[in-house]
């Protein structure tokens, strides 16, 4: 599936293309999050790559500077007291000590051309610095939410009625506060007019908020007659490619930031006449424990 887009530039003509693909009933567009998809844009292909990656891109920039500013001094002929004449090593060291400040003082600038290079490498060092100082720590500050889901999502009754039940987990076991979970069904449709369209409906929980996310927490949406899913099959939502898309946002009360967690059940990805089995006991004293090892596991219901 193909969705057409045209570009803004309007000396461009071309048309660009956003891939969207089914992976088993999910639709997602190609390379979404892919640190790659970011060439354009280094700003996001710097807090998206891996860290590996970002010291990597780092020290071949670095290295890159210093073989310029190296060059530079040898335009000057012999411009650097110290340093052989003509020889590259010597002048691509001495633009190492003068980007990192170092300042050895075995080599130093001569002529007015020599001290030229040097002040406009000092200034490119004090950019170079921020910035990279600015990228490590907007990767160290990024909020990483630690929440699971359950690996499907099951229909079963609940209080005899038919009920989408799903869990998420906070792995980390700290507060989340506030923490709000929407829950979407995305479905393809055909309108009167004869279009194709990929419709949301929004599915209301029976417990949509908590004021302390810290363990783990069962989702219900009941499929009553005002449920989008009512009078809805397993084979009407395979072939209308359907996905039940959830988003959980909740405030981290370690560090005080926002953070944010996303999972789509495509429709084989939903277990119709099943439950989860209980990771829950409770014992005499009122002490109670939960069982993550049962945190993925379902039974049929007989």
């Amino acid at each position: 599936m193909k969705l057409k887009q045209q570009t803004t530039d309007k000396n461009d003509h071309r048309s660009s293309y956003a891939k969207v693909i089914n992976q088993n009933g999910k639709l997602e567009q190609s390379e979404l999050g892919v640190w790659s998809s970011y060439l354009r844009d280094p700003y996001h292909l710097m807090l998206t790559v891996s860290w590996s990656g970002f010291v990597l891109i780092v020290s071949v920039g670095y290295i890159v500077i210093n073989v310029i500013f190296a060059l530079l001094f040898l335009a000057g002929d012999d411009c650097l007291a110290g340093a052989r004449p003509g020889s590259f090593p010597d002048a691509f060291f001495f633009s190492v000590q003068t980007l990192a400040s170092i300042g050895y003082g075995a080599i130093s600038p001569k002529t007015l051309y020599a001290n030229g290079v040097v002040t406009l490498e000092a200034i490119s060092s004090l950019l170079v610095i921020a910035v990279v100082t600015g990228l490590s720590f907007a990767r160290f500050s990024k909020p990483n939410a630690r929440i699971i889901f359950s690996d499907v999502a099951v229909v079963m009754p609940h209080n005899n009625v038919p009920t989408l039940v799903f869990r998420a987990a906070n792995k980390r076991r700290n507060q989340i506060v506030e923490a709000r979970i929407t829950v979407d069904l995305a479905i393809d449709e055909v309108s009167e007019e004869g279009e194709a369209i990929r419709r949301f409906y929004e599915l209301p929980l029976l417990r949509q908020r908590t004021s302390s996310f810290n363990l783990a927490w069962t989702v219900r949406h009941v499929i009553n007659q005002n449920s989008p899913l009512y009078n809805l099959t397993p084979e009407m939502l395979t072939r209308g490619h359907a996905a039940v898309i959830v988003s959980l946002v909740g405030i981290d009360e370690t560090v005080a930031y926002t953070i944010n967690a996303r999972q789509n059940y495509s429709a084989r990805e939903i277990l119709w006449n099943h439950r989860f089995v209980d990771m829950l006991t409770i014992e005499a004293n009122g002490d109670r424990y939960l069982d993550y090892q049962h945190f993925h596991s379902v039974s049929p219901i007989t």
